[in-house]
């Protein structure tokens, strides 16, 4: 889905970008959602698997950086000794689950990219059904489930609900769908987390002070060196811009970047497009290992994925937060 242009920070509420009489045709929609999520919310009966669960979630729709906080959250409940696994709904798969995902079986189009992408290095299940899926895996061993994405799906009892918020572009023009970006009021939201990390660069947010919860800080940063030579690059995450910056950064010698929508099917005319504008710069085409996950077999052997983790900045306070989760003799 792409984002419309009026949902975006910033705008003159009176001018033509910021669309204010779409807005105001909107309102009633808005507030008939947020009725909605708050209804579905407040008669929900969350039902528990014999694991514990870690929610990984945010406030709007798109990508905020969700999945690598999942992976290293995921690394540490291993690193702890507990069989740990990652827990997806499987958005864009055919499979409905409950399934334990294997690279060398499934394809994006089976359980989706982003539990791919995340069954490369680890342990990863998808479901459509949250409370089956987690049932099933607590059923064949797993302890520690670290569910990605799932804050406002109440189904599954959380020990712990984390909201991940890009800093840079928190909350949009602020307002709920359709209107805005937010799935629910960002008080709302809040309310029910035990924690905020912010991604990326950007300064502190009132609203997030306000909570008085927990705030860590992380960053999305490469995890191998940046490939040398001219680079062509593209993108369909939900903000490519980010995956650009993150190349030139790291030092990339990056010629273009090709942004596209979200979990972006590419056709074979639009790889000819990008495979002939990288031969027209002289370079080789690189993507994010989201995207790799997507492309044809034959593609994925031409073009480079650029893999990334999220690294926090206080250790100590990460460590603090799983303590009760991971090693709870010691917390």
């Amino acid at each position: 889905m792409k984002a419309p242009h009026f949902w975006a920070a910033g705008l003159d509420p009176k001018s033509r970008e910021a669309a204010p009489l779409t807005r105001l045709l909107l309102t009633p929609l808005a507030l008939l959602y947020t009725w909605g999520i708050r209804r579905k919310l407040a008669k929900a009966t969350p039902e528990r698997a014999a694991a514990r669960v870690i929610c990984v979630g945010n406030l709007t729709v798109g990508g905020v950086g969700k999945t690598p906080i999942v992976e290293a959250l995921r690394k540490a409940g291993t690193e702890a000794g507990l069989r740990t696994a990652s827990l997806s709904r499987g958005y864009g798969g055919n499979q409905a689950g409950p399934l334990r995902v294997d690279p060398s079986r499934h394809a994006a189009s089976d359980v989706g990219d982003e539990p791919l992408m995340l069954a490369l290095s680890g342990e990863t299940w998808i479901g459509r059904d949250r409370v089956a899926t987690a049932q099933a895996m607590a059923a064949d061993g797993v302890e520690l489930i670290v569910m990605d994405d799932g804050h406002q799906n109440p189904s599954l009892a959380k020990d712990l609900s984390i909201v991940v918020i890009d800093a840079a572009a928190p909350f949009g023009n602020g307002f709920v769908l359709p209107k805005g970006p937010l799935r629910e009021p960002v008080a709302d939201g809040l309310a029910r987390a035990q924690a905020v990390i912010l991604m990326g660069e950007g300064k502190e947010l009132t609203a997030v002070q306000k909570s008085r919860l927990p705030i860590l800080r992380a960053k999305v940063q490469p995890s191998s060196e940046v490939p040398h030579g001219p680079l062509v690059a593209f993108a369909g995450i939900g903000r490519p811009i980010k995956f650009f910056d993150a190349l030139k950064a790291a030092g990339a010698d990056l010629r273009e970047g090709v942004p596209y929508d979200d979990h972006h099917v590419f056709t074979s005319g639009e790889l000819k497009f990008l495979n002939e504008l990288a031969d027209h710069h002289g370079a080789r085409l690189i993507t994010t290992t989201k995207d790799h996950v997507r492309l044809p077999a034959g593609e994925q052997q031409r073009i480079l994925a650029f893999p990334v983790e999220a690294r926090f900045e206080d250790q100590a306070a990460l460590k603090a937060l799983l303590a009760p989760l991971i090693d709870p003799v010691k917390a």
